[in-house]
């Protein structure tokens, strides 16, 4: 049985695996190297098949997250790293983000360069995730939504369950290591310009990253999600009924309504507190 497994989530990425698996296994020999097609139109699997690596088809676009699942359980090794098929990741830092986990970490994250964002909206996007990240779990975080890590396979799948069929499952997979206090690393690296057209669309995908935004804060520690806007709502009833009072001598619906909402918001806080707590539950 291999000790690492390589999975990359590929859609009509044959331009770029044609360069990038014979670059991969002869950097990592011993690896299993997995390509789980997502529904591809182009000849990803024979690129794959005259490559000699592995290749999981999908009959149809299931999603960058779910290619992820299915890699993972479908994998062998101790050690699963991920990495686009589109090109963007060097095979050699492969080596460099396996020597972290040897350090002790169980998960490593290959951490882009300002230079290496896809464009300016893109990389203020992802500074904006990090900083988020960071002021929520305590630790620093260098780059949120990489798609290029290295986990212990045992710790990843403990989490495949909360894990998005989207483009959103590093986010997911790094916050659930954060509140289950699994170590995680950073390990800087250089991404390249893609090859061929990114999948992502701005629009539709801008307003699903947006919702990473409270992902991020309900799967580490929703309290500190709801405990500001309760006490948002408190402040706007208790406001309203200051004016009310001196100007008409009396308690307006409006203010009863706003600290309703304050203890509706905060007790909705509370249970998602304690959902998110048996969630991150060992069962073993």
């Amino acid at each position: 049985m291999s000790r690492i497994s390589i999975i990359l989530p590929a859609k009509n990425e044959a331009a770029a695996l044609r360069d990038l698996l014979p670059r991969l296994t002869a950097a990592q020999p011993g690896a299993e190297v997995i390509v789980v097609d997502d529904g591809s139109t182009d000849d990803t699997r024979d690129v794959c098949a005259a490559c000699g690596v592995i290749c999981l088809s999908s009959p149809y676009s299931m999603g960058n997250g779910a290619a992820i699942k299915r890699g993972a359980r479908a994998a062998n090794g101790e050690i699963l790293v991920f990495m686009d098929g589109d090109g963007q990741h060097e095979p050699a830092d492969v080596a460099r983000l396996i020597a972290r986990l040897d350090q002790g970490f169980d998960m490593v994250v290959g951490a882009r360069d300002w230079e290496s964002q896809a464009g300016v909206g893109r990389g203020l996007a992802n500074t904006l995730y990090n900083w988020l990240a960071s002021r929520m779990t305590g630790h620093a975080v260098a780059d949120l939504t990489s798609g290029f890590r290295a986990a212990r396979a045992e710790r990843f799948r403990e989490f495949i369950h909360l894990l998005p069929n989207g483009f959103s499952y590093p986010t997911t997979s790094t916050m659930a290591f954060f509140r289950s206090a699994y170590g995680v690393a950073y390990e800087p690296i250089k991404a390249a310009q893609r090859v061929g057209k990114s999948h992502i669309k701005p629009f539709k995908d801008g307003i699903r990253f947006l919702l990473i935004i409270f992902k991020i804060a309900t799967l580490y520690s929703p309290l500190k999600l709801f405990v500001p806007v309760s006490f948002v709502f408190f402040l706007l009833g208790f406001a309203n009924y200051a004016y009310t009072f001196f100007s008409y001598g009396r308690l307006t619906n409006g203010s009863t309504l706003m600290w309703s909402a304050a203890v509706i918001v905060f007790l909705i806080g509370l249970i998602s507190e304690q959902i998110t707590a048996l969630t991150y539950r060992h069962t073993d």
